[in-house]
């Protein structure tokens, strides 16, 4: 075969192999190739050599190429090999200082075999391993030495760890800085509730606990969790190309870059999650403001500073506030990437940082991923925080809305650091949209409220990075801007103008105008005192509407011990996704003065009536003093109960209270009856016809225990009913009657409860009526008991 024949044969071959992805077989047939051909050329005529030599040119060019990429895909791989032992020995380091000693010594001796694996040409690189793994080595040998001193063997084999009973134990606590009000631990109808609701769109995110600080982060290969390959919107669809991890967009991937996370980087893409991403801002800028780590404290892992840092392994663990308490969210750190080169997820405006972007997954993947319906920030701010969320709508038309007073509110309580708080615009018409600047529907991030020279204004961030109010007070306003204002303010308008970052002024008024509502979450911090509570509501207890009758409510009693603040948050858990987008169950808080079972909805009046409202979130506040009540009770309510629902109460108290589920009484009989023509007798103002009423003798057993007894009866609402009850006879002679008559009281519709407290053995008789005689139809009377009582007609 002539020298021709044998290169177009390496040139084929090369070009299958490079079509391959077979570099190293590409590049060497290539040069055979060119080789060949430039034999080749000083034996054929001078017309044809500069086409040969182009070839030649053309093979050499590719070969070098290829090397090339070869080249730098190992050079990359060795620098993943030295972050990851970099990785490996501060955490080994920082669980050495811990004197974790076991949990040292696995991640030294994981370093070192990472460190032998490492295959590279650059010798810096070589040395830097070298070095750690020298490193690694001698610690893990003296610690196998002091584990010899210590009588353990190395040689023994692994156990896992012991986990002692109070750390894994799941404590009922909300913040370090707050004391619990009650017991610690959870009951076990507790933990069920928690248990149910940890399933959350088809996942399981269980409630975080200390022994997941131990939480594993450093594998043999790159981590991938299945269920972090969230479904994409259809946006994100249509210019969707793969998953990528942060190494492939970025030549130095860090979570934070500098001290501190920048509220002004963060930047939201095609994801419909505004209030989320100005969620991000404000807590980012509290952060640096502040200097309180209240958001990139919840990621994981973290160096012995308590900084999150770079996983090169690809795992990371967020800490959520989620039904109830904070759960436990693992994602990896796969992105998805566009076709057009860019991240489409939100992120930071600084390439090798990707915090925002791992904690967005996070919560996407809690929520079903990233076509996510949407929110609201006393939401989103709960989750990420565990801040007390607060709805402050803005009602002009409404006579009590105090425009000034909440003004001063958001004034003062943000420049002390009491709280975070977003602002959303309602609908606005697309003439509006484009006239204002505004996005309709759309969440934006108060970053500032200031006062100046009686001019009210606030700097607000739209999530999105671009696009900003052309109104009153922005960058393009040339009345309003005066030199004073400017200066004090530190705000040039005119250079503002020559970069749309998202950011600007808006006067007060505005936003009254063009805004719908303010979202403010508070710090716990401002109390001294929580504690909670997880309960079901079945769907079957108690009317579908509790609009005559909440005694089958959800009750609990709160005795408060002092003049304070107290805050209570009713929060409904949540675990489809579907349930979020069309949330048809309106929950409140209904407060009464006086710590009892409440029966009649308005009778007494409540103390606060709350507002059904369809958000996850409800709070309502109760402030004592020395003349207030000190008792109260909480009854929890729905506009119409369709499901069994899952909520916790949480309350947050500046002086120490006492809070619990009232009970209902364990025994219950239930008794059908008829009003007839011949039993509808009426109430006792028609003496002559009241006692052809139906009666049933009530048998209270002598037990150890004193009896209480309530009787509810439940008619047609279109009659007024009543009950009464009179002693028959007692089995101890010597006791005192506790009453000759009892009675319900006002004769009412449909629906009627007589309370019967402290009663001795003996025979009790209970005449059900209708207010008017001769009113037919069927009524049930049920009895619910502290001890098991008997009931019979009496004919």
């Amino acid at each position: 075969m002539s020298d021709f024949e044998n290169a177009t044969e390496a040139a084929s071959l090369a070009v299958q192999f490079d079509q391959a992805g077979q570099a190293d077989k590409a590049v060497e047939c290539y040069r055979t190739a060119a080789r060949l051909l430039d034999r080749v050329c000083s034996q054929v005529s001078p017309s044809k050599q500069p086409d040969i030599r182009s070839k030649v040119r053309e093979y050499l060019e590719r070969a070098t190429f290829l090397q090339e990429q070869k080249d730098k895909a190992q050079q990359a791989e060795s620098e993943r090999g030295l972050q990851k032992c970099y990785f490996l020995m501060q955490q080994a380091l920082d669980a050495d200082e811990a004197n974790l000693k076991d949990l040292a010594l696995q991640l030294y001796l994981q370093a070192v075999e990472l460190a032998v694996s490492v295959k590279t040409s650059d010798s810096d690189i070589s040395s830097r391993i070298k070095g750690f793994a020298k490193q690694a080595l001698d610690r893990a040998e003296e610690i196998k030495g002091i584990r010899r001193i210590g009588a353990l063997s190395i040689t023994e084999p692994k156990r896992p760890p012991v986990v002692s009973p109070s750390r894994a134990q799941l404590q009922r606590e909300q913040s370090v800085h707050l004391k619990v009000s009650g017991k610690q631990v959870y009951t076990e109808e507790e933990k069920e509730v928690l248990r149910q609701t940890s399933n959350i769109n088809n996942n399981c995110f269980l409630p975080f606990m200390d022994v997941d600080l131990s939480e594993k982060f450093q594998y043999a290969i790159p981590f991938e969790d299945r269920a972090s390959e969230l479904r994409l919107s259809s946006k994100q669809a249509k210019e969707f190309d793969s998953w990528v991890r942060p190494h492939e967009v970025s030549s130095d991937p860090k979570l934070i870059v500098g001290d501190h996370v920048d509220c002004f980087s963060i930047k939201q893409t095609i994801v419909s999650d505004c209030s989320f991403v100005a969620s991000l801002a404000v807590s980012a800028l509290y952060e640096k403001r502040f200097n309180k780590k209240i958001i990139t404290s919840i990621i994981y892992p973290k160096n012995k500073n308590k900084v999150p840092v770079y996983n090169p392994f690809g795992k990371y663990m967020v800490k959520l506030h989620l039904n109830g308490v904070r759960r436990k969210i693992i994602i990896d750190d796969r992105l998805p990437y566009s076709k057009y080169g860019r991240l489409l997820c939100s992120y930071s405006s600084n390439k090798n940082e990707f915090w925002v972007s791992m904690l967005e997954k996070a919560y996407m993947k809690v929520m079903g991923g990233y076509d996510f319906p949407g929110s609201n920030s006393n939401i989103d701010l709960h989750a990420l925080t565990g801040w007390i969320p607060e709805r402050c709508a803005i009602r002009n038309t409404e006579a009590d809305f105090n425009a000034e007073a909440l003004y001063e509110k958001l004034r003062t309580r943000l420049e002390s650091g009491d709280v975070l708080v977003t602002v959303a615009t309602g609908a606005l018409d697309d003439v509006e949209a484009e006239r204002t600047g505004l996005v309709a529907a759309h969440a934006y991030a108060v970053l500032d409220v200031r006062l100046v020279n009686g001019v009210q204004l606030l700097k607000l961030k739209n999530p999105w990075s671009h696009l900003r109010w052309r109104g009153n007070y922005s960058e393009l306003d040339t009345a309003h801007w005066t030199p004073t204002l400017r200066a004090q303010l530190n705000y040039d308008p005119d250079s503002a103008a020559q970069y749309d970052n998202g950011v600007f002024w808006i006067d007060f008024t505005s936003i009254l105008k063009f805004f719908d509502v303010f979202y403010l979450n508070w710090n716990p911090e401002l109390f001294k005192y929580t504690y909670c509570i997880h309960q079901k509501w079945d769907a079957g207890n108690g009317p579908a509407r509790d609009a005559y009758n909440v005694g089958e409510n959800p009750q609990f009693s709160l005795h408060v011990q002092g003049k304070g603040a107290v805050w209570l948050l009713l929060t409904r858990h949540i675990t489809q996704i579907d349930d979020f987008r069309d949330n048809k169950e309106y929950i409140t808080l209904l407060v009464y003065k006086n710590g009892q079972r409440v029966y009649y909805p308005y009778d007494p009046p409540p103390y606060i009536d709350g507002i059904r409202i369809n958000s996850p979130h409800y709070l309502c506040k109760i402030i004592t003093n020395d003349t207030s009540a000190d008792k109260f009770t909480l009854v929890v309510s729905q506009y119409e109960k369709s499901r069994t629902i899952f909520y916790t109460l949480r309350a947050y108290a500046t002086c120490p209270f006492s809070m619990g589920k009232i009970e209902p009484y364990p025994y219950r009989k239930t008794i059908r009856g008829e009003w007839t023509s011949r039993t509808a007798g009426g109430c006792e103002n028609h003496p002559s016809t009241y006692p052809n009423n139906p009666k049933f003798v009530v048998t209270i057993p002598d037990c150890r225990t004193t009896c209480h007894l309530v009787a509810e009866l439940k008619g047609p609402k279109q009659y007024q009913i009543g009950i009464d009850a009179r002693v028959e006879s007692l089995e101890d002679p010597g006791v005192t009657a506790p009453f000759l008559k009892e009675s319900s009281g006002p004769f009412r519709s449909g629906f009627v409860v007589l309370q019967l407290r402290n009663l001795p053995a003996g025979r009790y008789i209970l005449t059900p009526s209708t207010f008017y005689p001769g009113e037919e139809g069927p009524f049930f009377l049920e009895l619910k008991s502290t001890c098991e009582v008997s009931c019979e007609p009496r004919h």
